[in-house]
């Protein structure tokens, strides 16, 4: 099965666009977890256990796992192990390098971590992505349109013919770095108009979409311009809103409570569109 496949098959089974960041921080876990490594994993497993029926995926940021050094890239591998072998989890970590450093982080994502795909930085052009997408079971999501205000400073610069550099991004992906069929972007929620654009642009790609809640992102601003015809493809990324739901014992309860709000959202914004 391909990437894009189990993507799809996971978003249509559980009947949802939304992807759980498995972010956790030791000075936010809930009362009776632990601020070690192994609370850290107890927190992400009751969070996944909690509410794998809800999410089309999963995506840990790398950085929250390389800040506790050694046992935090085994905490990482070990949170990966824990999703269901049918949901795919995409690793936030921002690779690219020239070819031969990218096929050690390909190898490093994919084969040491077990991630199904991960985030790419396009900035050293196709061959730096080429090492990520040979695998077809392997997603790639390049950066485009970043949920961040400085990223307009690179992005939004405006090429000879007028277009800004974000569509380019968009348009290279489409045509020039998407053979394998596995590849797709990462759009901000927090730049709606430009997320339609490039959806405009690249119909039949899978858009990975930060930047929900706390960067201050409208769900339903997103959800309408991140989803293709079908009101597929959208994957529609929270992180502390669902993981931070509750800070007593009930945190697992409280997290399934704002992820099921949140995917019912998400499917009554896209009947609304369809209507």
């Amino acid at each position: 099965m391909s990437f894009l496949e189990m993507l799809v098959a996971a978003s249509r089974r559980n009947r949802s666009l939304l992807c759980i960041g498995l972010d956790p921080l030791a000075s936010l876990l809930p009362s009776g977890i632990e601020p070690t490594a192994e609370g850290l994993l107890a927190f992400n497993r009751a969070i996944i256990e909690a509410t794998a029926d809800l999410v089309c995926a999963y995506k840990p940021n790398s950085a929250f796992y390389e800040a506790l050094g050694a046992q935090g890239i085994e905490l990482l591998r070990a949170t990966i192990a824990a999703v269901p072998p049918d949901i795919p989890v995409i690793l936030d970590a921002k690779r690219g390098d020239i070819a031969s450093t990218s096929s050690q982080y390909a190898q490093a994502v994919f084969d040491v971590l077990g991630a199904h795909a991960v985030t790419i930085n396009p900035y050293l052009g196709g061959d730096s992505i080429e090492p990520f997408t040979r695998d077809p079971q392997r997603g790639c999501f390049i950066l485009c349109r970043t949920s961040n205000p400085g990223g307009s400073e690179v992005q939004e610069l405006a090429l000879a013919d007028g277009r800004p550099l974000y569509l380019h991004i968009a348009q290279l992906v489409a045509e020039r770095w998407n053979s394998a069929g596995n590849c797709g972007l990462v759009v901000g929620a927090t730049y709606p108009r430009e997320l339609a654009e490039v959806r405009r642009l690249c119909p039949s790609l899978p858009i990975l979409v930060p930047g929900i809640g706390a960067q201050g992102g409208s769900l339903q601003e997103a959800v309408r311009a991140a989803v293709d015809a079908r009101g597929e493809l959208a994957i529609i990324n929270v992180s502390r809103a669902i993981l931070y739901a509750s800070r007593g014992s009930d945190f697992a309860s409280a997290s399934r409570a704002e992820a099921q709000r949140l995917r019912m959202a998400i499917e009554q914004i896209c009947s609304q569109a369809a209507a």
